[in-house]
């Protein structure tokens, strides 16, 4: 294919947008001087793009209807069966859809993206059916994965089971529904910002965020590539140990990934956990006109549970813990506004498996349906685009250089301390806001729950949310903070928690 050459306006459009002042013959010979570099363009056309094989013959499935889809949890049903033998043989998997499933239609909640089929399975993917296990569909998840409510979708918000009138959590709001309603035995979840612990919290579900990098994001729509994250939503610890052994590992295809260490999480399960000392993190309750008393209440009993199994459980005071969620903001706004939206999902400087399909139809639907984007992915880009245009990245840059001392002082009580305590969410689900809300509400029902969660995603920290109670018929949910790479001993402490609540 012979590539459109830019004219003369173009270059001097380009020039002028990087401060150039360049005469009419400058840009004449700069024009000459391109065709060397567009001509390896069209040669990098020409050649086939390498992609991983897809080894399990499936179907793109279909679009439940409302009786068999009524939580509208489902975005896409089907059924791949894996391998004959292995440690998922007979459990269904539910994959948030911004993981691409080969054949399966993938939408990532935005309808810029409605109409896309992957050629490829993600990495998670692959080793789930490798496993024996068999995916049971594509669950919705909420605009772009921008939202910790599950209103912003464009399919339509998705329901509580516990009740039909309040949100799931997002964004992985549809995995959450489909473990807790029993639709599924586990699913995929991806977190940002909180997006598996918060839905797991308000669902009563198990959901973990690994370290940084234990679980290959190769084949999932990205935000920012020092805060996604992969990883299982599930009804008991077990499972969400089986289904981390599955898919944690290196890949040589993601550079999230590095130093990555795993373990048998499963052979570390027990109840004894009387050598564990757990730090109770003040900050993380009272959060001022956002925390609900009986859900810090809620979680104060369950550490007086932990207590009661044996383990040594302090109330400890760490200040920077409030300023967490500045510091993932000054990280996730200008940093989805580069990757996300400019970078179309891929962005540059990485090396890794790169989804050329994606980024094109990605690319064509924002440019063309803008105004589809949700509300909160609007405030992004308004924001983010603003501080770099003032600022130039300046925010953008501290707020990683903070991170870093925000993980430093986690990691200073984590070696006094196998673990960290807080609620997961500082309140249980909210109601939906209706559709005709102002932007105000929407936004607001969007991200006023994340305080406790993003802090972990800018820092790595491994996190799981456990259930530990209902306040008005709802689920509550307590979050475990670990050491990198140390998933075995959060879910060791979430084990004994769960057997003795059971």
């Amino acid at each position: 294919m012979r590539l459109k050459r830019p004219t003369i306006e173009d270059i001097d459009l380009i020039a002028q947008q990087f401060g150039l002042d360049l005469a009419t013959e400058d840009l004449i010979s700069f024009q000459a001087l391109m065709e060397g570099p567009l001509a390896s363009y069209e040669r990098l056309e020409q050649l086939p793009c390498p992609t991983p094989e897809v080894k399990y013959p499936r179907t793109p499935g279909y679009r439940p209807d409302g009786e068999e889809n009524p939580l509208n949890a489902w975005y896409y049903r089907c059924s791949i069966k894996g391998a004959r033998s292995g440690k998922l043989k007979g459990r269904t998997v539910a994959i948030k859809d911004n993981v691409c499933v080969a054949g399966v239609p993938m939408m990532n909640g935005c309808a810029a993206l409605e109409g896309y089929i992957p050629d490829v399975d993600a990495t998670v993917v692959s080793r789930i059916l490798d496993a024996g296990g068999e995916i049971a569909g594509k669950s919705v998840c909420e605009n772009l994965c921008f939202s910790g409510g599950s209103h912003t979708t464009d399919n339509g918000p998705v329901r509580n089971p516990h009740n039909h009138d309040h949100s799931t959590g997002g964004s992985s709001s549809g995995s959450a529904a489909l473990v807790a309603s029993g639709a599924v035995d586990m699913a995929i979840g991806g977190d940002q910002g909180g997006s598996i612990r918060m839905p797991a919290s308000w669902c009563g579900i198990y959901g973990l965020k690994p370290t940084h990098g234990l679980v290959p994001y190769t084949g999932a729509f990205p935000i920012e590539l020092t805060l996604d994250h992969l990883g299982p939503m599930t009804r008991s610890v077990s499972d969400c140990a089986l289904l981390l052994e599955v898919i944690a590992g290196a890949d040589g295809l993601d550079p999230r990934q590095v130093n990555v260490r795993v373990d048998r999480y499963s052979r570390a399960l027990r109840t004894d956990i009387s050598d564990l000392r757990i730090a109770v993190i003040e900050e993380g309750f009272g959060w001022e006109d956002r925390s609900e008393a009986a859900v810090d209440a809620s979680v104060r009993a369950a550490a007086d549970g932990l207590r009661a199994l044996g383990a040594t459980v302090d109330s400890i005071s760490m200040p920077l813990h409030r300023d967490g969620i500045h510091i993932w903001n000054g990280i996730a706004i200008e940093g989805a506004n580069a990757l996300m939206i400019k970078g179309n999902g891929m962005g540059t400087n990485w090396e890794g498996s790169y989804n050329v399909g994606l980024l094109d139809v990605f690319a064509r639907g924002r440019l063309t349906r803008p105004d589809d984007l949700s509300e909160t992915t609007k405030l992004v880009m308004l924001t983010g685009q603003y501080m770099e245009d003032q600022y130039h990245g300046r925010y953008y840059a501290k707020a990683q250089n903070l991170s870093r001392m925000l993980r430093a002082a986690y990691d200073r009580l984590l070696l006094d301390y196998d673990l960290l305590l807080m609620p997961t969410t500082p309140m249980k689900a909210t109601p939906i806001p209706p559709a005709d809300c102002a932007r105000e509400e929407t936004v607001a029902r969007a991200l006023e729950m994340v305080h406790n969660t993003a802090p972990f995603d800018a820092t790595g920290h491994p996190a799981i949310s456990v259930p530990c109670g209902m306040v008005d018929g709802l689920p509550v949910g307590m979050m475990l903070v670990g050491r990198h790479f140390d998933e075995s001993t959060v879910l060791r402490a979430a084990y004994a928690y769960e057997q003795a609540s059971s």
